[in-house]
């Protein structure tokens, strides 16, 4: 039998027959659920206490809500209460989780995979920029020219001739470059899935309707992050520019802003053709919640199926 490694265990209220109480796969299970770290770790202590105080080894999730709504008011364990009954669905699933965090460049997408991941204990996350740079190494410009350049500026790479036939360089450029990366994203799927590996997979090239995963294969959920407020999304880069310490610079990305945004209408209008929910990020808390609502609600109907 293959080593289950795809999701965390079922959710970790402890038992007689199964592994003790742990504060920190509780505190997980609750950030997957959309409490913040320290309210989740507040609630696991509370937990530990209350099965201390009551001399017993497990609690159900009729006492859970309690003590949620004790630490988190009503409202809040409400919603996280609903999430986590949809927790033990990830225990039931026989397939590995592939999350697909597509946008326009500077939309937040590496924060927001890389939070929702360790949420949901997948310690997989890759970028497509990632399989870029590897494959730049592998094929030289004149093989490959797309691949080369930033997406927003792959319409460098194009000829004079193909320039010429498009209504707009930019767009070509970025597809052209879009489908080269696609294969190397690809096989780092497949090289997961014979592994039995959940993964978390973001980037600018993870266009709709472009990437195709086999559904018997993996649980797929895709979404694309947006930011349409022209100057919060401009913002974006200079905060990024004053964290990396300069090493992605804000000049460059504001020169190129016509292209950017010219790429996320299209990866958002690609989205919406294909059925894929578009996540505004003006709220890094809230649109983490709404990836995770995407992610717990398809497991709860795949699981709905099964049975």
């Amino acid at each position: 039998m293959t080593e289950r490694r795809r999701f965390p265990a079922a959710l970790p209220l402890g038992g007689e027959d199964g592994l003790p109480f742990s504060k920190g796969m509780m505190a997980r299970a609750l950030m997957a659920s959309g409490v913040t770290a320290p309210s989740a770790y507040e609630l696991a202590r509370r937990v530990e206490l209350d099965l201390d105080e009551r001399r017993t080894v497990s609690l159900d999730l009729d006492r859970l809500h309690e003590l949620a709504a004790d630490c988190l008011g009503s409202p809040m364990a409400d919603r996280a209460m609903r999430r986590l009954r949809r927790w033990n669905h990830f225990a039931e699933l026989d397939l590995p989780l592939v999350l697909l965090v597509g946008g326009g460049t500077g939309t937040g997408k590496s924060t927001l995979a890389t939070e929702a991941a360790h949420r949901l204990g997948i310690t997989r996350v890759t970028s497509t920029d990632f399989v870029r740079q590897t494959m730049r190494a592998l094929f030289a410009k004149p093989f490959m020219p797309s691949i080369h350049y930033s997406s927003f500026e792959a319409k460098l790479a194009l000829t004079k001739a193909e320039e010429e036939e498009t209504g707009d360089a930019a767009l070509l450029g970025f597809l052209d470059q879009s489908r080269n990366v696609l294969v190397g994203v690809e096989a780092a799927i497949e090289r997961a899935l014979v592994e039995n590996w959940s993964m978390v997979l973001e980037g600018v090239h993870l266009v709709p309707g472009m990437l195709d995963v086999e559904p018997h294969k993996a649980l797929v959920v895709q979404c694309v992050v947006a930011i349409h407020d022209e100057p919060h999304h401009r913002g974006h880069f200079e905060i990024r520019d004053v964290s990396s310490v300069g090493v992605r610079p804000a000049d460059k990305y504001i020169e190129g802003f016509p292209e950017i945004r010219l790429i996320q209408d299209y990866i958002v209008e690609r989205a919406r053709r294909n059925d894929v929910p578009v996540i505004e990020n003006t709220s890094i808390d809230r649109a983490l919640e709404a990836i995770l609502d995407l992610v717990l609600e398809r497991a709860a109907q795949v699981t709905a199926v099964a049975r």
